[in-house]
C-alpha cells in the first residue's frame, strides 16, 4: 500500500506546480479533501482521498494581520504562539466585522499577544503578526495611552483623584500618573500610559477604593467600540493606534 503523504506534496503533483504554490493554495482556503475545506498543508492524505482546487483559486501570500479581542474577565491568555492560537480558536469572529476579510486558519498562527491585560480584567486585547504594529506597541519611547472603566466600592480620600494625576506612592512603590474622573458614584474613567500588571488596581487602592471590575476600552486612538464580549475582529486597513 502507498503511505499517506503531505497534502501540499500531493496537490503539487496533481497540479504540476511547485510545493510552495500548493501551500499557498491550501493556506488560502482553496483546497478541499473529500469535499471538506482544509487549510493545513502539512496534514497527510491517503491515495484514495479526493483532492480538489476550488474555482477562482490564486496562489497568493496571505498578508499578516492584527486582531482585536474583547477579552472576558478571569480568563488567562498565554503569551506563547500556541496559547494565543487556542485562545482565538475558542472565540468567535465578529459577524459585523467591518474589515471584510475572510478568516483563515493562517490568520490565527504565530500571533503575538501585545500589552496583555491582567487576568481579572476584561476588555480590548491585541494580537498581531504585523512587524510595524508589534514595533509600535513594544516601543519604550512612545508609550500609548490606555483607557479603563472601573467599577469600585468604598470612599475615596479627599482630593484623591488630584493625587493620582500628580503621582502617588503605595505599598512602597511610586505609581504612574493617571487622569481619573467619576462617571457615576461607583464608576471611574482612568487614562494611563501603559501600566504594569496590577498598577491600575493599586492606583485605586492608594486612594481608598476597592476594584470590583476593570475593563480596558481604548489603546492609543483605537477604541474597542461595539466589539462583543468574547469575540474578535480584524484591525481595519485605515485604523491606527
Amino acid at each position: 500500500m502507498t503511505d499517506p503523504v503531505r497534502l501540499a506534496k500531493r496537490l503539487a503533483e496533481q497540479l504540476g506546480c511547485s510545493r510552495r504554490e500548493a501551500e499557498l493554495y491550501i493556506e488560502g482556503g482553496w483546497v478541499t479533501v473529500d469535499g471538506e475545506l482544509v487549510e493545513a498543508p502539512f496534514i497527510k492524505v491517503r491515495p484514495e482521498q479526493h483532492i480538489a482546487l476550488q474555482p477562482g483559486a490564486t496562489a497568493k501570500e496571505i498578508p499578516p494581520v492584527t486582531l482585536l479581542l474583547h477579552k472576558p474577565a478571569d480568563t488567562p491568555i498565554g503569551v506563547d504562539a500556541e496559547s494565543t492560537r487556542r485562545a482565538l480558536l475558542a472565540r468567535a469572529h465578529w459577524n459585523d466585522d467591518p474589515g471584510r476579510i475572510e478568516p483563515l486558519q493562517r490568520h490565527l498562527l504565530q500571533q503575538n499577544l501585545q500589552l496583555p491585560l491582567d487576568e481579572d480584567a476584561s476588555g480590548l486585547t491585541i494580537f498581531s503578526q504585523q512587524r510595524d504594529v508589534i514595533r509600535l506597541l513594544t516601543s519604550t519611547r512612545d508609550k500609548l495611552e490606555q483607557e479603563y472603566v472601573i467599577e469600585v466600592s468604598g470612599e475615596a480620600e479627599e482630593n484623591g483623584l488630584a493625587l493620582l494625576a500628580k503621582g502617588i506612592g503605595h505599598r512602597g512603590k511610586i505609581l504612574p500618573k493617571a487622569k481619573v474622573s467619576w462617571q457615576s458614584e461607583n464608576r471611574l474613567r482612568l487614562v494611563i500610559k501603559e501600566p504594569l500588571p496590577g498598577e491600575v488596581r493599586l492606583l485605586c487602592e492608594a486612594i481608598g477604593l476597592q476594584v470590583i471590575a476593570l475593563k480596558r476600552i481604548r489603546i492609543g486612538r483605537l477604541s474597542m467600540a461595539k466589539l462583543p464580549l468574547n469575540e474578535w475582529r480584524f484591525l481595519g486597513e485605515h485604523e491606527r493606534f
